[in-house]
């Protein structure tokens, strides 16, 4: 046997193991989640061995980690001691990333500070106090451009509160309109909380940060 043809043999059984080590992990994950469980990938973790599944929710992709036979199951996040990489986070980020492009910006309220350079989306309540925490970090950014999707979803006068904010000859009507629109879109992309930001490239975070650290994510989106 040559030593071309002796690496193919070698690189076939490879696959043929692979494949039945996902297989087996399939079939164990369903086991345990229930048949009803969409399972939307499952690969190599590149660490300890692992399979990293990836698990569709109404919220968004979620991953745990499985061993070979998936008799094991691990919830939780992966950290490298090294550098303090979180590889589940990064991973989540890129796997529930929005396309910037494809957010319907006239359904948004739109606010520009200085050259308004950077775009940032971000879904608010009026009654999400993390909100006006951000929202007061806001005022410490320069040179970004704001679009507010106004999402009433934490009581029960939060629309009537977010209808004061939107200049309209009828207000009401086109408060209405536009919040009917803006929960569709929170469902489509299974925003459950605020607040909710998308930067330029399609990363999605959730929760008030410091102005520093905003400015810096606004940079790098628009790095990449």
């Amino acid at each position: 046997m040559t030593k071309k043809l002796l690496a193919l043999v070698v690189l076939a059984g490879a696959c043929f193991a692979a494949r039945a080590d996902e297989a087996a992990v399939r079939q164990g994950v369903k086991a345990f989640l229930g048949e009803e469980a969409r399972i939307e990938g499952i690969s190599r973790a590149g660490f300890l061995g692992l399979y990293e599944v990836l698990v569709a929710t109404p919220e968004g992709m979620r991953i745990l980690y499985a061993d070979e036979q998936a008799r094991y199951f691990i919830f939780g996040s992966v950290i490298e001691a090294k550098d303090q990489t979180n590889h589940t986070e990064a991973r989540l980020r890129k796997l529930n990333a929005i396309r910037f492009a494809d957010l319907p910006l006239a359904q948004a309220v739109k606010i520009v500070r200085g050259k308004g350079t950077r775009p940032l989306a971000y879904f608010a309540d009026p009654r999400c106090q993390y909100c006006k925490r951000f929202d007061q970090e806001l005022t410490q950014v320069d040179d970004v451009t704001i679009y507010v999707f106004l999402l009433p979803i934490i009581a029960a006068d939060s629309s009537a509160l977010a209808g004061a904010v939107w200049c309209s000859p009828d207000r009401g009507k086109a408060w209405l309109d536009l919040m009917l629109k803006n929960i569709a879109l929170g469902r489509k992309y299974g925003i459950k909380g605020t607040p909710t930001l998308i930067f330029a490239d399609g990363q999605r975070l959730s929760g008030w940060m410091p102005a520093t650290r905003l400015s810096q994510l606004l940079d790098e989106a628009g790095a990449r």
